[in-house]
């Protein structure tokens, strides 16, 4: 199986010293957040950062440790109400478009937002309007993808305007394009509400993405009372039952599975996890 992890949950300094510490562990593919792996480097000058010379450094050092980028992380907020943080974004996207194809990453990953400056969750960002704001400016995003020839995975997240399998399956159908997918990762999808019904989310999400089903983002979650959400944590660590997504990633050899919410010292046994209960 193609397990790896997000870099910045792995020891080091610097991109080179995660990449090295992600490959002595035993992962074969990564998710890369730049301005958490490279010293200095901030989202909003991007565009100026992302030169070929650091593409060229990146895909080698990706070449060294034996390392596929699968996630190039751009979470930005595409809703918002400020025309100026807006055009930055946009402009973003469209350099880590860029330097996706570069060197070589499957997908820029990015999340779905909230309709105002703060990128907070607010009851506005579940309604229609929400929705529809979204569709209409991601998808100039993704005639970009095209034309250069990457790909914009969106990740739905409870709390987020794409909150449910349902909106993402409005947004798939109002941009049906190739270079739009999905990252699935289905503790996002989770709260105190809804968890009892981890096992149903995750068919329906499968049945309603299917193929377009790029990145697994795996982790686990325990319930905590009194609270609205889940309590996210490594794989192996709560109640999360992983035989769908194991038995759709099987059926689709390569697929990346990125893990999340760990730490250095439970990271191996995450990935041990995985690879047992694919087993049985």
């Amino acid at each position: 199986m193609n397990i790896g992890i997000r870099l910045h949950d792995t020891t080091g300094s610097n991109l080179e010293e995660h990449l090295r510490s992600a490959h002595a562990q035993g992962f074969r593919c990564a998710h890369i957040a730049l301005s958490k792996t490279i010293p200095g480097f901030s989202m909003k000058d991007a565009p100026a950062l992302m030169t070929d010379e650091l593409a060229n450094t990146v895909r080698g050092l990706l070449a060294k440790y034996e390392m596929e980028c699968a996630v190039l992380g751009c979470y930005l907020n595409l809703a918002t109400p400020d025309e100026a943080a807006l055009a930055n974004t946009v402009e973003c996207y469209k350099a880590h478009l860029r330097f996706a194809k570069a060197i070589g990453a499957t997908v820029v990953g990015t999340e779905t937002g909230a309709p105002n400056a703060g990128y907070k969750t607010c009851p506005e960002c579940f309604t229609e309007e929400a929705l529809q704001l979204f569709i209409e400016r991601l998808r100039p995003v993704v005639d970009y993808a095209e034309e250069v020839g990457a790909v914009i995975a969106i990740e739905p997240v409870c709390r987020h305007i794409v909150s449910t399998p349902e909106r993402a399956k409005k947004v798939l159908d109002a941009i049906d394009s190739p270079h739009l997918q999905i990252i699935l990762d289905t503790v996002n999808l989770l709260n105190m509400h809804n968890h009892t019904r981890m096992d149903e989310l995750v068919a329906q999400s499968i049945e309603l993405f299917g193929d377009r089903i790029r990145i697994l983002h795996m982790k686990d979650y325990q319930p905590v009372e009194g609270a609205e959400d889940v309590k996210s944590m490594a794989c192996g660590t709560g109640l999360m039952d992983y035989t769908r997504l194991l038995a759709f990633a099987q059926a689709h050899p390569g697929l990346p599975m990125t893990l999340e919410n760990t730490v250095p010292d439970n990271a191996v046994a995450a990935r041990e996890h995985l690879e047992s209960a694919a087993q049985n």
